[in-house]
């Protein structure tokens, strides 16, 4: 089976500062597989390469067996990347309606425009509230609206920062239900996040980052059970 997403001998520097160093990545199509790692792992700069946000200095980026390491992101949002960052990026004085609307604009119109907005809809549960400022919806809501806004356009990949930042735990299991939902229709889903019970809820497989490398790399409980990681991530209690 091909992989959807192949890192090869990914490499970058910051001023001469490391980010990335010799990674080595492939994601499996349909899985779900989340990224952790302390803070400055690099977690985040590893999206911004894969989105193309970021230049590598060295290392190929393939996307369903097509190399796009030095394509723009909006051209690999139109292969089917689509990305859902820490912050929601969302218009807060415009409806939840309008900001669907926004979002799907240029790839959707008419019908289907008018389809996927309420297939989206129903799928975040904010049906009520689609006249609703998008500014007065609660976090959770905010974040499941941005969902909305990158799977409106039926991305192959969806990428994930930390989509359960903030939550409470109901919102976060609801996340965690949502993502299963979009797996099942055929959405690989690579998340970065600090939530161990929720990556236990979702992941397939887990990567741990440490200063721009690939540290480990297995199940989740391998990963839960693996010294170097408990050390590092995940803390080791006082005997």
């Amino acid at each position: 089976m091909t992989d959807i997403l192949k890192v090869s001998g990914l490499n970058k520097k910051f001023g001469g500062v490391t980010v990335a160093q010799d990674i080595d990545f492939a994601l499996t199509p349909g899985s779900m597989h989340c990224l952790i790692g302390p803070n400055g792992a690099g977690k985040s700069t590893f999206f911004r390469l894969v989105l193309g946000e970021h230049v590598p200095d060295s290392g190929t980026i393939e996307f369903r067996g097509e190399d796009i390491t030095r394509l723009r992101s909006f051209q690999r949002i139109r292969r089917g990347i689509s990305v859902k960052f820490q912050v929601p990026g969302i218009f807060k004085a415009l409806s939840v309606r309008q900001n669907l609307e926004v979002a799907f604009q240029h790839h959707l119109h008419g019908h289907n425009l008018e389809a996927t907005t309420k297939r989206v809809l129903e799928f975040a549960s904010l049906e009520r509230e689609v006249e609703t400022p998008a500014g007065a919806l609660s976090h959770g809501q905010q974040q499941w609206l941005e969902i909305g806004m990158a799977i409106g356009v039926e991305p192959k990949l969806l990428l994930l920062d930390e989509p359960t930042a903030g939550m409470s735990p109901d919102e976060t299991r609801k996340t965690g239900e949502m993502l299963h939902d979009l797996n099942g229709r055929g959405i690989t889903i690579l998340a970065v996040e600090h939530d161990m019970a929720f990556v236990e809820q979702i992941a397939t497989r887990v990567t741990v980052l440490h200063f721009g490398r690939i540290f480990a790399e297995g199940t989740i409980s391998e990963i839960i059970e693996h010294p170097g990681v408990q050390e590092i991530y995940l803390g080791v209690a006082d005997e």
